[in-house]
């Protein structure tokens, strides 16, 4: 399998779909990463997990999932020697918590889902961490209880604080100072308390300047008498932050030295998100749990396309028990390449181990490939038409298929001339079906019909088509081909019953009914242009007749690569298109043998001046010499 199958039939838009119930990244992640599996245990495996979880889900009010935060950030950090924050340690408290509860509610629905319940054994509770990080971070902050010289410290801050405020309120308030003051507010620089005095008076308060207003009018000063509280407090903040740093390492290397469990339990949690995402999707959808196999057999029952949005027409569908390659016939936008998307996407689903849209019933084959040809792969870039963009995709498909491939072609063999393209597609469906291929492919070829009546291991089925409201009714019939109904498509749009008659003809016995039609009977001169052009035997010095001027030209220069010529008429050269003109009599037949056409094209005037300067004679020299002066000049 590739990407190209993947994008053609829409699976990681289907992913999308089911990733809207996971509860946290983790559970995104792993859908993010799930790709079809081959082996069939394993597919077994995945939809039981689904029936398990559907089951707890019916039986439960809800999965207590709540506290799954993606830890992956944070146990990066831990394992590169790095303290984490408060924040990050209230995560990992969260988690641990929901893991405990998980695993209780797992460990109660066991009589749900044995196996999923059995996934909760690999959950270790690591209550102490838990209790720790509890007891030292409150609201993302370290709480004052986390130490004794914690608890002093900040004990300690809180009085000092206190004595820098009283005597800060009381020189605010002092009357002597009233005059000093240039707002009545306490602020702070470098974590030192100031007081804005006016610059004026920076001289009559006692203590050290440690600011300057932009405009100079105000200098922010630290009175004298908190100085030594000042200094006290930052030394007293300096050890609080030293405890701090203390406690968050310690309560790191709690979690680093349980940093195994805590990844198995991200992962036992993501694993539960992940199932549980695709069992809510499931209920949510009504799909179900297909039957499984891997002999190549698929039978749909009922079965929708998972994109579809809608009043969606199921699908029936069957092919690996009696015939192992099927030939989709129908009318155009009759569903035919729905059809086959749908029996690629929901086979991929039942390999990634999702419940697909269809009824009880339903089965699916494992395949080591699913290939598929739909849609137009023209290629700019690689100067690729479409038909050879198909026939390079079909040539891959051949050399990596074996006995375990799906191959789903739409229109195959289209684009090119259709003798040849019948030919090829039946030759192409003959080397899969030789190769063991399960091969679906849908076609307008007749010719690829009759193939599949003819041979044993083939079957022809249709999509079916309303022939009173020119509705397709995406409905398939297996075992009955369909007609792509042209013909009947253009009775309804008016086509003349003569012309459809004809064309049945031609489709049933190639008899062409070749008539030719004088067109000077049916040209006029308004539609001259669109005439087919006849061939012109054309040359220079041939008369020829101008239809616009009802009068006659010699020809001056031959036929060009757009049609044109250039005439002499009445003195003049003019360019003419082949098609506004009429032959009249042939140069050979008005001039003797060996007789020089250019002279026909040269003036009495020119004709003299040219035989004047051929014997040398001074007044045709000079005349020549002034008409080159005057053009200078």
């Amino acid at each position: 399998m590739n990407d190209t199958t993947f994008e053609k039939l829409q699976l990681n838009d289907l992913k999308e779909l089911v990733k809207i119930y996971c509860v946290s990244s983790l559970g995104k992640e792993l859908i993010d990463k799930l790709t079809p599996k081959k082996n069939i245990s394993a597919v077994k495996n995945m939809l039981n997990e689904n029936n398990e979880a559907r089951n707890i889900l019916k039986n439960s009010n809800h999965i207590p999932l709540e506290g799954v935060f993606n830890l992956h950030g944070v146990i990066d950090k831990v394992e590169k020697g790095m303290v984490l924050n408060p924040e990050e340690l209230m995560k990992v408290e969260a988690f641990l918590r929901g893991c405990k509860k998980i695993k209780n509610f797992m460990n109660d629905m066991s009589f749900y889902g044995e196996t999923l319940s059995s996934y909760a054994l690999n959950i270790t509770e690591l209550s102490s961490i838990e209790e720790e990080i509890n007891y030292c971070i409150k609201s993302n902050k370290i709480d004052s209880n986390a130490s004794s010289e914690l608890k002093k410290i900040r004990r300690n801050i809180d009085i000092c604080q206190s004595k820098i405020n009283d005597r800060l309120n009381k020189f605010l308030t002092s009357s002597s100072n009233k005059k000093y003051i240039q707002e009545f507010l306490i602020c702070k620089r470098d974590e030192r308390y100031v007081i804005p005095i006016k610059a004026n008076y920076k001289n009559e308060v006692k203590g050290v300047i440690l600011d300057t207003s932009s405009k100079g009018s105000t200098v922010f000063i630290e009175p004298e008498n908190i100085s030594k509280f000042s200094s006290e407090l930052i030394s007293l903040k300096s050890e609080e932050a030293i405890e701090e740093y203390k406690i968050l390492s310690y309560l790191t290397e709690l979690i680093f030295e349980k940093i195994q469990e805590i990844k198995i339990n991200i992962e036992v949690i993501a694993n539960y998100d992940m199932i549980f995402a695709k069992a809510k999707y499931s209920l949510n959808n009504s799909c179900i749990t297909p039957k499984i196999n891997n002999t190549g057999y698929i039978k749909l029952k009922k079965a929708k396309h998972p994109l579809l949005k809608g009043d969606i027409i199921p699908l029936d569908f069957e092919i690996g028990k009696n015939y192992r390659s099927l030939i989709i016939t129908g009318p155009n936008a009759g569903g035919k390449t729905v059809a086959l998307k749908t029996v690629g996407v929901l086979t991929l689903m039942t390999q990634c181990g999702f419940d697909i849209p269809a009824e009880e019933g339903t089965d699916i084959s494992i395949f080591e490939n699913i290939f598929v040809d739909i849609g137009d792969n023209q290629s700019i870039e690689n100067a690729l038409s479409t038909f050879s963009s198909h026939i390079q995709n079909i040539a891959s498909i051949i050399n990596k298929s074996n006995k375990s491939t799906l191959v789903l072609l739409d229109e195959i063999g289209s684009g090119t001339e259709p003798n040849e393209g019948a030919a090829l597609a039946i030759a192409v469906l003959e080397e899969l079906y030789e190769m063991g291929c399960i091969t679906v492919a849908s076609t307008h070829y007749g010719e690829l019909k009759k193939y599949a009546k003819l041979h044993p291991d083939f079957e022809n089925a249709g999509m079916m088509f309303d022939k009173d409201t020119l509705e397709p009714l995406y409905k398939l019939t297996i075992g009955h081909s369909q007609s792509s109904n042209a013909l009947f498509i253009s009775k309804k749009m008016g086509i003349r019953d003569k012309v459809l008659k004809k064309a049945n003809d031609y489709i049933n016995n190639k008899d062409y009914d070749i008539k030719l039609v004088d067109d000077r009977r049916i040209r006029k001169q308004s539609d001259v242009d669109n005439i087919p052009s006849k061939v012109y035997d054309y040359e220079i010095g041939d008369k020829i007749k101008l239809l616009d001027k009802d009068d006659y030209g010699v020809i001056y220069t031959p036929i060009d690569k757009f049609n044109n010529l250039e005439v002499l008429y009445k003195d003049e050269f003019i360019t003419v298109n082949v098609k506004r003109t009429e032959p009249y009599l042939k140069a050979k037949d008005l001039y003797p043998e060996g007789y020089d056409l250019n002279s026909l094209f040269v003036s009495f005037e020119d004709r003299k001046l040219e035989k004047d300067i051929a014997r040398g004679s001074k007044k045709a020299l000079k005349k020549i010499q002034k008409e080159i002066k005057s053009k200078k000049q």
